[in-house]
């Protein structure tokens, strides 16, 4: 029988998903989510207390599996720091520059206002990943490998690095689909 939920969850979550991406979150309907699954608007809500809880989920499935591989190239046993945060510099901007991640990151950007999404989707994502970056920076500073500074700073500030020639067209809605070379020379010169 959980096999049979866990199924029927994933399902909900995968429609919502589609729903999600091509009317936005202010125009996607429980209604249209529960047609295209089948099924009751009860059921749905058996799994989600609301469409904010559906979206967030849909957003948080979609990120987590590569948020771990994007942040395992920040190992502290590494030697060559520059090559290592090169590594977590290409797979990062590729990640949240991907088209399938640039879609909900919009998403959650006009949402933010008017829902509590901002906040969670900001400690699932971004928050998180300053939390591992700044360990892996101060493990990097101990050992002597960087020079010391506040590495809760130096992480926002990578960041910021790693963005600057992608933010601006990304929220212009000019981005389009990345080459990895010029990810790859644009962390370089972040880096």
């Amino acid at each position: 029988m959980r096999l049979k939920t866990e199924t029927k969850r994933q399902a909900i979550l995968d429609v919502a998903a589609q729903v999600f991406r091509e009317g936005g979150f202010e125009r996607s309907s429980m209604n249209e989510i529960c047609q295209r699954v089948g099924g009751s608007k009860a059921t749905i809500y058996n799994y989600f207390a609301s469409k904010e809880e559906l979206f967030f989920e849909v957003m948080r499935q979609s990120a987590d599996a590569e948020f771990e591989q994007v942040h395992a190239a920040l190992d502290v046993s590494t030697e060559d720091i520059a090559k290592a945060l090169e590594t977590f510099g290409q797979r990062l901007i590729t990640f949240i520059y991907s088209p399938q991640l640039q879609s909900m990151r919009r998403l959650v950007i006009s949402e933010s206002g008017r829902a509590d999404l901002g906040r969670k989707c900001y400690e699932n994502g971004p928050a998180r990943s300053l939390v591992v970056v700044s360990a892996f920076l101060s493990t990097a500073m101990e050992q002597g490998k960087l020079r010391k500074a506040d590495a809760r700073t130096a992480s926002l500030q990578l960041k910021a690095l790693y963005e600057a020639e992608f933010h601006d067209r990304f929220m212009c809605h000019i981005l389009d689909e990345l080459d990895s070379k010029d990810v790859k020379q644009a962390v370089t010169r972040a880096v």
